[in-house]
């Protein structure tokens, strides 16, 4: 058995299948999209967080076939999460812990997710990912196309110079409270240059000069109170304006917006399109948890794989309705 304590470096890793073409494309289209370049929505939708790859590429692929039916109006991005931030313990993602038992194989972890990665990448989709470990950031970076720092880890500086270093669009999320103004600071801070340390391509600590990150925004994920309805998406844009930053917001229809309840997540969507079909240019994106079934499962035993281990999620059936609701509200918008 290999000494699975030492993780391969990223050149190992990425040295392997060849990086999708279409990433590039990808971003420079979310990064129209949030600048209102492009009059389209960015839509991401796809589970809480990945743990079994096979089932995800299930979802991934109908995803796809979706994201096609509806290009005229949407921009419609895979969430494809494979690490799980925890405010105390639990499952830590797919990346950290991919027999999900707590052995931490990160090794392999490291090695079966870039697989995932790319297998859901060659669907078409850009994908999604949230920055949990800097670290493991240079093992999937390259791969993605719209990334997001959580709601844990917004005041965090060494998440704030990984944003500014990463080569596509970052969300900030607001904090778990709901308070906007640490999210702000942290889209100002991604958008400096700033010098941090990091890993190489052969795995050696190195030094890391950032450019600075121009496509960093907010994402409205709620807190103690939800703030994805008008009044609070105007107080959002108006704290952004304040701060000398493009006014626009990605809405997060999950988490305290929903109430972790996905069964609200319908209605979420629904005051979002109103706000959408009435003009309101500055949502440029959405996000909905969304996977093959209805709701979660406890994490024991041989957990189901069409069925979320954390959050719980919108299964497909009622994903596809919000789609169609959303592209119809963004053709309204002009």
């Amino acid at each position: 058995m290999p000494d699975q304590d030492t993780l391969p470096t990223p050149a190992e890793v990425t040295g392997g299948r060849p990086l999708p073409e279409a990433v590039g494309r990808h971003r420079a289209t979310i990064d129209a999209v949030l600048a209102r370049r492009d009059r389209r929505l960015l839509v991401v939708a796809g589970p809480c967080s990945v743990h079994d790859p096979e089932a995800a590429l299930d979802y991934a692929r109908r995803l796809a076939d979706a994201a096609e039916r509806y290009a005229d109006d949407l921009v419609v991005v895979l969430r494809a999460y494979l690490e799980k931030p925890r405010t105390v313990a639990g499952w830590t993602g797919l990346l950290p812990d991919p027999t999900l038992d707590g052995k931490g194989d990160i090794a392999t972890g490291i090695r079966r997710g870039r697989s995932f990665l790319l297998d859901a990448a060659a669907t078409g989709l850009p994908l999604a990912y949230e920055f949990v470990d800097p670290v493991l950031a240079h093992y999937v970076a390259d791969l993605v196309s719209w990334g997001a720092v959580g709601a844990r880890t917004v005041a965090s500086q060494p998440h704030r110079h990984l944003a500014s270093w990463l080569p596509m669009p970052i969300g900030m999320k607001n904090c778990v409270s709901g308070r906007l103004d640490t999210a702000v600071q942290a889209i100002q801070a991604a958008g400096l240059p700033h010098t941090f340390p990091g890993v190489a391509a052969d795995g050696r600590l190195t030094t890391l000069h950032s450019a600075g990150n121009p496509a960093a925004h907010l994402v409205l994920r709620g807190g103690v109170a939800p703030n994805y309805d008008a009044a609070s998406v105007a107080a959002a844009l108006s704290a952004l304006r304040a701060a000398g930053l493009p006014p626009r917001v990605v809405v997060d229809a999950a988490h305290g917006n929903s109430g972790k309840d996905h069964n609200r997540q319908p209605a979420v969507i629904a005051d979002l399109a109103a706000q959408i079909a009435g003009g309101a240019n500055a949502v440029a994106g959405v996000m909905i948890e969304s996977y093959l079934s209805d709701g979660n499962q406890p994490l024991a035993g041989e957990p189901r794989p069409e069925l979320s281990v954390t959050d719980p999620c919108l299964g497909w059936r009622r994903t596809v309705p919000l789609l169609e609701q959303l592209a119809l509200a963004t053709r309204r918008r002009g």
